[in-house]
C-alpha cells in the first residue's frame, strides 16, 4: 500500500494556530508522534511507502523547516518520501526550494487557505517552473479549513486547473478530493493528465466521500484516486477501515462503489503516474 498523505510535524510547528483556531474544533491539544510511532502505524496496514510532510503558512506562523521533515524521514523506518512544506507567499521560497531539493525533498506541499497565496497568481511561475524541471510533486492542501484565518476563495480545487494548463507537465496532488468541492476535483482530474486526487478523510463525512468515489467511477477517473490516511488524524489501518465502510453503503437508487475501485486504492501503484518508477 501507498499512502501519499502523512504528516510529520510537532506541536511547535503549529505556532499558536493549533491551540487558538483547530482545537476548539476537535477538542483536543495536537499531539506529537514519534518516528516509532509513525513507524508502528504505517506497519500495522501494511503500507510499503509513505509520503511524508509537515504544513507551512508563514503568516498564521505554521512551519515546519525542511530539516526537520529531512531528519524524520531518516530517522523512521518506513520507506519515506519527504517534502518539503512551502509558503508562496515567502520572499525567499526560491531559496527554501533549492534547500530542499539539496536534502533530497522529492515533493512540496502548499496550503495556500492559511497562506493566503493565490495559486493562480503568474508571479508564482517560476517556483511552478522550478519544481517541474526537478521533477517534484506538489500536493495541495484544497477545500475545507476549520481555521477563521482560512481565506476559502483560494482553496477551491479549479485553481490547480489554471496552474495545470500553464504547467502540464507538473505532477500535482489535490489533497481530501478538495472536500466539499469534489465534484470540481474529480472534472480537473479529467482533463489535466498530471493531477491527481487523494482521498484521505473521504470518510469522515460518508455521503460525500461515497458520492465522491462514484462521480469518479462515472467519470473514468478512478485510477487517478490516490489511498492517503491524514495521519495522525487517522491511521492507515482506520483510513481502510473507513473507506471499506464507504464501499459497503448501498443507498437507494444510486450506483455502488466498484470492488475495483476499492482495490485500486487499497493496492494500486501510482508510482509510475507520479514519475516515482
Amino acid at each position: 500500500m501507498i499512502d501519499v498523505h502523512t504528516h510529520c510535524h510537532l506541536a511547535e510547528h503549529w505556532g499558536c494556530e493549533w491551540h487558538r483556531n483547530w482545537q476548539p474544533v476537535y477538542g483536543h491539544e495536537y499531539a506529537n508522534r514519534t518516528p516509532e510511532q509513525y513507524d508502528e502505524a504505517m506497519a500495522a496496514a501494511g503500507v510499503d511507502l509513505a509520503f511524508v510532510f509537515g504544513m507551512r503558512a508563514t503568516r498564521a506562523g505554521v512551519i515546519t523547516p525542511n530539516e526537520y521533515v529531512e531528519q524524520f524521514c531518516a530517522d523512521t523506518s518506513t520507506n519515506t518520501i519527504g517534502f518539503m512544506a512551502l509558503d508562496l507567499s515567502d520572499a525567499d521560497v526560491m531559496d527554501q526550494l533549492a534547500d530542499g531539493i539539496a536534502r533530497g525533498l522529492r515533493g512540496v506541499k502548499l496550503y495556500p487557505v492559511l497562506a493566503h497565496f493565490d495559486p493562480r497568481d503568474e508571479a508564482h511561475d517560476p517556483f511552478f517552473r522550478a519544481a517541474t524541471e526537478a521533477g517534484l510533486i506538489v500536493l495541495w492542501h484544497m477545500g475545507t479549513t476549520p481555521s477563521p484565518e482560512g481565506r476559502l476563495e483560494l482553496t477551491n480545487p479549479l485553481l490547480v486547473d489554471d496552474v495545470a494548463r500553464r504547467h502540464p507537465d507538473l505532477k500535482q496532488i489535490i489533497a481530501h478530493l478538495g472536500h466539499p468541492w469534489q465534484r470540481e476535483t474529480i472534472v480537473v482530474l479529467r482533463k489535466a493528465r498530471n493531477v491527481f486526487g487523494d482521498v484521505s478523510a473521504s470518510w469522515a463525512r460518508p455521503l460525500d466521500g461515497f458520492m465522491a468515489l462514484v462521480r469518479a467511477q462515472e467519470w473514468g477517473v478512478t485510477q487517478k484516486l490516490l489511498f492517503g490516511s491524514d495521519y495522525p488524524m487517522w491511521t492507515p489501518a482506520e483510513a481502510v477501515a473507513g473507506l471499506r465502510s464507504l464501499a459497503e453503503m448501498r443507498p437507494s437508487g444510486l450506483p455502488a462503489i466498484k470492488p475495483e475501485t476499492l482495490e485500486w486504492l487499497l493496492d494500486g501503484d501510482p508510482r509510475a503516474a507520479l514519475g516515482l518508477a
